[in-house]
């Protein structure tokens, strides 16, 4: 027969196309085929088209072809990522869904080593639905009817959709595509399998379902989860199932780890706090979604050995860290550690979970065993819920009966009565004396009472009126207690005497007991009478013991507290002389600072005074600078011009400023000779003719004569006053003319 060789294309291809065959002898011609298996045919072709849109399947398209008998070999490019390796497990795999039922039926074995070793991602699927044999069941046509109907775990499902994968892309954003097909998934099961219903941890198998292929798949593969893999028994709501796998897999940490065993019974460690969600979720919620994935593949292959073998495994590899943990600790390992652990991959754990001895049939022995103990356990509950049945059957008949029964009377009770009329009596002279003694004590307490001040403190009291409470109650209920013992007596002695009234009239014997159970009886009320008032004079002196005992206290509350307030009146004297002190030197110090603050003042008011002197100095020195250059340019001016025409230019100029100070007083023109401050104007007469003294022959010294009443007034000039001819008014700031009396001489000082 001829081969078939497999084109490019066909290298992630489960399947050949209807008209070829390949070279194995197994493989059947497409007439030949069954509905199933053209169906299965047109889905591989579906996931085929798909994974060649995959940037890995593009990468693989460029092998070429070889042919090679019955075997199909593909070589990848240069520039390929797949090593030969994986080319050639993609063939394989392809091979053997093309082959399954021989390859299932023939090479199991083989085959379970290829699925350890791991499915490839776009196999998973089909491989997935194969080992399930879910790939035809009649109940995935009911899927879109289920979806139209109503679930009452709706609410349930929608509540814990955000908490499936919240990482994944997949199911991270809410009410997307993956959170809506995982939500008619567990809604349509939830459906199907009513006393089920829905499950979180089945969420997790769910979400990782949908990730390998469509909803409706997805569903029938969980289906047969539920019903061939145990699963559904885990998640019933008894979770019988799990709690064998709890006990199963405790047996055998026992049996390997008997270390690790005994520590985790020493720190409360229960199995089922940290393996639980191992088996529910198949370790999904527990390692890395790589990880988990590869023991899926073992999973659907194997069942829940894989579960233990893992689970061992992990033990084992972290036995040295748990034994120094304690239980919060542990859960942290477990929790953050371990997941990091496998982050480098699943072949470590895998090979290390096919090391841990796995026996078949012990742990068929062990779910002998735990159902035989789950047994026990139901036939116990049942045995105790039958005993306190009949318990409480038996006291309703223990009750009717004593309401029932009549007491009868004999000598021997006579005998009995008679006995005890002369304990009583014994007891009463007893008790006489007694209360004679408490007579005493009352009367002696109730002097000292008296003797005490009264306090109305009630916050200091309370414990001791607890105390008194407290036996107050004992004693009320003590006399509560003979009351009724002396009315049982009365009624029972009135019924005596109506049951023995006729039969005891004939018999002196017998009217002679009936006396001696009268006196009996008046002796037992006597007793109970004397007994009473006994406890209520107990009760008696034991308030005033309790209140001779609150008095004392008070006392010596009272002293106390005098000496702590005696204490503290001497400790405020001494704290109010101190602070007298310290006012005294606190106003001492005050004076101080006030006679330096003082001080400083005046000599600052010094300083400033002196600082003035200084300027009024300084303003004087300039001021006779200013004079004197004032008076070096008007003795260049004197010198440089004709004296005669000067002085009567400068005479004018003094009489229009004399108008006008007196125009800006209001002062009247002054007779005679002006006089002014500074300029001093000396006449001299020769003969008759009038000459004037030269500015270069003009003293400018003052004649001694001069008196300060001789200065008739001082005239400022300012320089902005009109002169054309003289330039010292019109640099200096101001001159000041001393016009002298006497008319002899003028003496002009600038």
């Amino acid at each position: 027969m001829a081969s078939q060789v497999a084109t490019p294309s066909s290298l992630h291809t489960t399947v050949a196309s209807s008209t070829a065959s390949l070279s194995s002898p197994s493989s059947a011609s497409p007439t030949q085929l069954s509905p199933d298996d053209v169906e299965l045919l047109a889905k591989l072709e579906e996931q085929n088209r798909l994974l060649e849109t995959d940037s890995k399947s593009l990468r693989s398209v460029n092998g070429s072809r070889r042919n090679s008998g019955s075997s199909l070999v593909s070589s990848s490019s240069a520039s390929s990522n797949l090593s030969h390796l994986e080319e050639d497990s993609w063939i394989l795999w392809g091979r053997i869904v093309n082959e399954w039922e021989d390859v299932r039926k023939k090479k199991e074995k083989q085959l379970k080593e290829l699925v350890r070793k791991g499915i490839p991602h776009h196999f998973r699927a089909i491989v997935w639905q194969l080992l399930c044999n879910a790939q035809s069941l009649p109940i995935k046509e009911q899927y879109s009817e289920l979806l139209k109907m109503t679930s009452p775990c709706e609410k349930l499902i929608r509540r814990d959709i955000a908490r499936t994968y919240p990482e994944h892309e997949f199911f991270k954003e809410k009410d997307s595509l993956g959170q809506e097909v995982l939500f008619n998934v567990m809604k349509a099961y939830s459906l199907v399998d009513r006393e089920v219903g829905y499950c979180q941890g089945s969420a997790f198998i769910v979400g990782l379902l949908l990730m390998q292929m469509p909803e409706e798949e997805a569903f029938c593969v969980f289906v047969k989860l539920m019903q061939e893999y145990r699963l559904r028994e885990l998640f019933k709501p008894s979770m019988a199932e799990l709690g064998l796998c709890m006990y199963q897999f405790e047996c055998m940490i026992q049996e390997q780890l008997p270390e690790l065993h005994v520590h985790f019974q020493a720190q409360s460690f229960h199995t089922s706090m940290y393996a639980s969600s191992w088996f529910l979720t198949i370790f999904l919620t527990s390692f890395p979604l790589p990880v988990a994935t590869r023991i899926f593949d073992i999973f659907m292959c194997e069942g829940l050995e894989i579960v233990f073998r893992v689970g061992m495994a992990i033990l084992q590899m972290n036995q040295a860290e748990l034994m120094q943990l304690d239980m919060e600790g542990m859960l942290q390992h477990f929790q953050k550690v371990i997941p990091h652990q496998l982050d480098s991959g699943p072949d470590k754990v895998i090979q290390a979970a096919y090391q841990v001895k796995y026996n078949a049939k012990k742990m068929k022995k062990l779910e002998k065993e735990y159902t035989t103990i789950k047994t026990k356990e139901m036939e116990e509950q049942v045995e105790i819920k039958r005993l306190r049945t009949e318990n409480r059957l038996l006291k309703q008949r223990i009750d009717t009966l004593e309401k029932k029964a009549n007491p009868r009377y004999t000598e021997e009770f006579i005998l009995q009565l008679e006995r005890e009329l002369v304990q009583a009596r014994l007891k009463e002279a007893e008790s006489q004396c007694a209360l004679k003694e408490m007579q005493d004590k009352i009367l002696d307490m109730e002097k000292r009472n008296a003797s005490l001040p009264d306090e109305n403190n009630v916050v200091r009291l309370q414990e001791e009126l607890i105390g008194v409470k407290l036996r107050e109650a004992e004693a009320l209920t003590g006399l509560k207690e003979l009351r009724q013992q002396v009315r049982d007596l009365e009624e029972h002695w009135q019924r005596h005497l109506a049951r023995t009234a006729g039969r005891w009239k004939d018999s002196p014997r017998k009217n002679a007991t009936s006396e001696l159970q009268d006196e009996l009886m008046s002796v037992r009320l006597r007793e109970a009478e004397a007994q009473a008032e006994l406890r209520e004079i107990r009760q008696r002196m034991l308030e005033l013991e309790t209140q001779n005992q609150i008095h004392s206290n008070q006392l010596r509350r009272a002293e106390l507290e005098a000496r702590n307030q005696q204490e503290r009146l001497q400790a405020l004297t001494s704290q109010n002389k101190m602070l007298h002190t310290e006012l005294q030197e606190m106003k001492r110090k005050q004076a101080e600072i006030e006679c330096k603050n003082k001080e400083e003042v005046m000599a600052v008011r010094l300083r400033e005074a002196d600082n003035i002197a200084a300027m009024a100095e300084l303003q004087q020195q300039i001021s006779e600078l200013e004079i004197q250059k004032e008076e070096g340019k008007v003795q260049g001016q004197l010198n440089s011009t004709d004296s005669s025409q000067y002085i009567r230019d400068l005479k004018d100029q003094i009489a229009d400023l004399k108008h006008e100070i007196r125009c800006l007083r209001g002062q009247q023109r002054l007779p005679g000779q002006p006089s002014f401050d500074g300029i001093h104007i000396v006449n001299h007469y020769g003969g008759d003719n009038e000459s004037y003294q030269s500015s270069d022959e003009d003293g400018v010294k003052l004649s001694p004569q001069l008196t300060s009443h001789q200065v008739r007034g001082r005239i400022t000039l300012h320089p902005n006053l009109e002169d054309s001819e003289s330039e010292g008014d019109e640099e200096g700031d101001a001159l000041q003319l001393n016009v002298p009396s006497n008319g002899s001489h003028k003496t002009t000082t600038v």
